[in-house]
């Protein structure tokens, strides 16, 4: 019997946690998008997008799902025309990783559809074809993230892509605060742009360190080493001028009881870094005061991390 539909969800994420930009990824159960596909005609090759939320591009070349399954579709030389319903629950250009969502969810569903028996990272570099309608280029932080869910290391090596998931700590407790904020078409290109282009030495090398300690904590289920190593001074010191607040929020989460706090992506949102949810409701109301004292509202969520993307029966 031939499959008309197929439905997956995937998660939001953070991306870069500090010093690992570009690299590092981490699935958070707080959100999720989800995505149906359907073939509507045989033949045509016509690509539909169907969606609730009007922010959303309805066409396929400028739609995060609707890329995913464009190149898909032309690789496999599927010849259908297929619609794409696309339920947001991960809101757009917050730094959460809601291109993303999409692109994964997408991605499986077609998949799945087709039983086109793609493995998870191969489905990754197709999700990732979704990140340029956001962000003007492809990049695997996020989509690894949301597809094979925990934490996962990105590695490109001689043109050769690579994914290394780790498992988090079962007690690794995260607050994401999301500001209610205007934020610009491609936001993500945006903040890609004020980054610098040449950065000291010493700099590299503070980064570099943050980020094996970062690993190593991971690695060894351990928050506080986990911690230890979200300190970036080079792409948040050029970011958080764009953040209203970023000063307050970090400094008040801290205060609150939070290990570590770090720009979520691009931003503008925050995320904090606990271990177990002992202070998580003080932390996430510490983080919107940081917000509300330059007059601007938030969203907090306490949340753990993900597995991943998912089928739906």
């Amino acid at each position: 019997m031939t499959i008309k539909s197929c439905s997956a969800v995937a998660p939001c994420s953070t991306a870069n946690l500090g010093p690992g930009y570009d690299v590092f990824g981490l699935a958070l159960d707080a959100l999720e998008d989800k995505v149906k596909v359907s073939r509507t005609y045989p033949g045509g090759g016509r690509i539909t997008i169907k969606n609730s939320d009007q922010t959303i591009p309805s066409i396929p070349e400028s739609n995060s799902a609707g890329l995913v399954v464009k190149k898909m579709m032309e690789d496999f030389e599927i010849r259908d025309s297929t619609e794409i319903e696309v339920t947001k629950g991960v809101p757009s250009g917050y730094g959460v990783g809601s291109s993303a969502a999409s692109a994964a969810a997408a991605a499986m569903a077609f998949n799945a559809l087709y039983d086109l028996k793609i493995d998870r990272n191969k489905l990754v570099e197709y999700a990732a074809e979704g990140e340029v309608a956001s962000a003007g280029t492809k990049h695997y932080d996020n989509v690894s993230a949301s597809l094979l869910g925990g934490f996962v290391i990105c590695r490109i090596a001689s043109g050769r892509l690579q994914f290394i998931r780790l498992e988090p700590p079962k007690d690794l407790v995260l607050v994401v605060a999301i500001p209610c904020l205007e934020v610009p078409k491609k936001k993500t290109e945006v903040a890609r742009s004020v980054l610098p282009k040449v950065v000291p030495l010493k700099d590299v090398v503070h980064n570099i360190s943050g980020a094996a300690t970062i690993v190593a904590g991971f690695a060894l289920k351990d928050v506080e080493t986990i911690t230890r190593g979200i300190d970036d001074v080079i792409i948040e010191s050029a970011r958080k001028h764009l953040i209203p607040g970023y000063d307050s929020v970090k400094k008040n989460a801290i205060s609150a009881g939070a290990l570590a706090v770090t720009i979520s992506g691009a931003g503008p949102s925050m995320i904090a870094f606990l271990k177990t949810n002992k202070n998580a409701k003080m932390v996430a109301v510490a983080m919107a005061k940081g917000f509300k004292e330059t007059g601007v509202e938030s969203r907090t969520f306490i949340c753990r991390a993900s597995r991943g993307a998912r089928l739906l029966a």
